[in-house]
């Protein structure tokens, strides 16, 4: 039985253990095809797994598409969260451009009932702004979003998937009252959301999805600098210049300490333990691109927390950088 944790106000207990679906949209991942998609997915949910995480710019719907498809074949029940896309098509937004030329009313409308299609859903079950900026806290338009698709019923919950490495700004929106959720960047290197994020949701009941939870494969201790990438995959844009060689030297440091401490696990396993270790966390959600993926993530889940010996080892390896920018 996969274990479950409650999604903040929403109530809903699940899976700690969830899908994140961006990679198997398949434009900015490779190394894999639908047929693996299907495969991965339905494994996830043969073993429990009942929480999946998309976006409607995931190579423009196909990634909610194969989930709809997954779920209708399998007739398996999950929650499904999507994103509307901002408008501009820029991650993440930046300072000084206003909210009416990323989520204007009517496109954010346009969205979700685009969302809703491709799901083959009349309601989606957690839907969330792809990008935030805490400037637009005192705009009307979002809030009327929120509000009138809830009571449209076509939305049952709202959340933010928080900009890279910017917890602290979604705390004025969580103030408002209406968001649900936040989705946040939180692994070994970016401890971040620890800091002020985390409190707040906790006080409030805001359920959080950590995201990324390897570094985008730092964390798997598996990068080289010899390690060559797709041209067209993220990754490789990720990982460009000297960063390899960089994350390298740190994952080996890491790798060092972990077995000095008397950790033997591989660190991937250590990654995923962390973020589970920590309470504020509802759920974590690993992209997972082939059934093995998700054999060995799910089965994390049975290890529990990390020691405080282990978690205080790691305190000392977080990492100030931003690869995105």
């Amino acid at each position: 039985m996969a274990k479950t944790r409650t999604l903040g106000r929403t109530g809903w207990q699940v899976t700690e253990i969830g899908y994140g679906a961006w990679g198997i949209g398949g434009n900015q991942w490779r190394g894999h095809s639908d047929t693996d998609a299907f495969a991965a997915l339905r494994r996830a949910l043969e073993l429990g797994l009942n929480f999946i995480d998309s976006a409607l710019a995931y190579n423009e719907g196909h990634s909610e598409q194969l989930i709809a498809r997954t779920l209708k074949e399998t007739g398996a029940r999950a929650y499904v969260a999507t994103k509307i896309p901002p408008k501009n098509r820029i991650w993440p937004a930046q300072p000084g451009i206003g909210i009416e030329e990323v989520f204007p009313y009517d496109y954010c409308i346009q969205c979700t009932e685009t969302s809703l299609r491709n799901l083959g859903v009349e309601t989606i079950d957690l839907q969330q702004f792809h990008v935030w900026n805490p400037e637009w806290v005192e705009r009307d338009e979002w809030r009327r979003v929120i509000e009138d698709l809830k009571r449209a019923g076509k939305v049952r919950y709202f959340g933010i998937s928080i900009n890279d490495h910017q917890p602290a700004s979604a705390l004025t929106a969580i103030d408002t009252g209406l968001i649900d959720t936040v989705q946040v960047i939180y692994n070994i290197f970016d401890q971040s959301p620890e800091k002020e994020l985390f409190p707040v949701c906790v006080q409030n009941n805001i359920g959080v999805l950590a995201r990324v939870h390897l570094d985008e494969g730092a964390l798997t201790g598996k990068i080289t600098p010899e390690t060559q990438f797709d041209a067209g995959e993220f990754r490789a844009w990720y990982f460009r210049g000297n960063r390899k060689r960089e994350v390298f030297e740190k994952v080996n440091s890491l790798i060092a300490d972990l077995k000095a401490a008397g950790s033997e696990e591989p660190l991937a396993v250590t990654a995923l333990r962390f973020c589970l270790s920590n309470p504020a966390v509802s759920t974590v959600i690993p992209g997972m691109r082939q059934v093995r993926n998700v054999e060995q993530n799910l089965a994390v889940s049975e290890s529990g927390p990390l020691t405080a010996h282990i978690l205080g080892v790691l305190k000392q390896h977080a990492w100030n950088k931003n690869y995105y920018s």
